[in-house]
């Protein structure tokens, strides 16, 4: 089948929201180019940071969010994606240039083009995450999730996913486990390889539990992890003793008020996606819905919390 490719620039933080502009025009699949997810091969901060010098210079300058659409669609979508991204500029700060440029790509497996772009990295001290057509040599301790994060799922968000991953292996105790907003599922199968018992991927993106599924086959944790569709937490029937959210600021804050339908008194909530603009708007909505912080934490742009439930 023939495609068109789309390639939208623009900046780190408004990616995601490109990508998901893009899928909803009907994209088959996204993919997100930032130099920014690459380490520093002259001076990595890890050994399992080196990667060869190629990939890096292959990589556009600027952050490229690229989606394919059939051939015979493309003209509607092109028609309709000015207006989309004129929205998002006028609510994002730095939303980049938003540029749109467009290539035929006649019979291509775009499918795979992308996965060269997707390497293992560590998110905490013991957890790896690993995509499965990537081979890795653990060392003692290592703890490594097998993910496929599926062409709906961009590249760019492995600082957020490693301040969550930190912060359950860090405060997370043995018990039930709730990941609201779930994608590939790395967060709650990360959770049950850390020990908790009982854990539930939720996500409103059909595709996403669908991924999530494979994963956690892909992990052998099918009795301990389930991945379902829902919105948010109005789903959920019962309490969790830690629930996380990977999601982007406001959702956070207008989850924060029905917490108490999900998370146990005395319980954990983890939440990250938070740019750190946004950090005290998450912080304030934690501590007026009854939350004690017990941890604020950063990495590059991002910001993440670690909270207790008071109320």
């Amino acid at each position: 089948m023939d495609y068109i490719e789309v390639t939208v620039s623009t900046s780190t933080a408004a990616s995601e929201a490109v990508s998901d502009i893009l899928i909803g025009l009907g994209a088959v699949g996204t993919q997100i180019l930032d130099r920014a997810d690459l380490p520093d091969v002259e001076h990595p901060l890890h050994d399992w940071e080196l990667m060869d010098q190629s990939v890096i210079d292959n990589m556009p300058e600027d952050v490229q969010v690229k989606a394919w659409f059939e051939a015979e669609t493309a003209p509607a979508v092109l028609e309709r994606l000015p207006g989309s991204l004129e929205k998002l500029r006028r609510g994002w700060k730095d939303p980049g240039t938003l540029t749109v440029s467009t290539y035929f790509t006649p019979g291509q497996d775009w499918s795979e083009n992308w996965k060269k772009y997707y390497k293992a990295f560590r998110a905490g001290r013991r957890i790896v995450v690993k995509p499965t057509w990537e081979s890795w040599t653990p060392v003692p301790g290592d703890i490594v999730l097998e993910i496929d994060p599926g062409m709906a799922f961009g590249t760019g968000t492995h600082e957020t996913t490693a301040l969550c991953v930190e912060l359950i292996e860090e405060y997370m105790k043995d018990g039930s486990f709730l990941d609201i907003g779930s994608g590939s599922g790395i967060l709650g199968i990360c959770a049950a390889k850390l020990g908790a018992r009982d854990v539930l991927c939720i996500d409103i993106d059909p595709d996403a539990v669908v991924t999530a599924r494979d994963n956690i086959r892909q992990n052998g944790l099918a009795e301990k992890v389930t991945a379902v569709a829902g919105d948010l937490n109005k789903d959920i029937d019962r309490l969790y003793d830690t629930v996380a959210a990977n999601i982007l600021a406001p959702i956070i804050i207008k989850l924060c008020p029905s917490l108490d339908r999900t998370l146990k008194k005395n319980g954990l909530f983890i939440c990250s996606g938070i740019l750190l603009e946004q950090a005290d708007d998450v912080e304030k909505a934690l501590k007026d819905n009854h939350f004690r912080i017990i941890e604020k934490r950063t990495k590059g742009d991002w910001a993440s919390f670690a909270a207790v439930s008071e109320a």
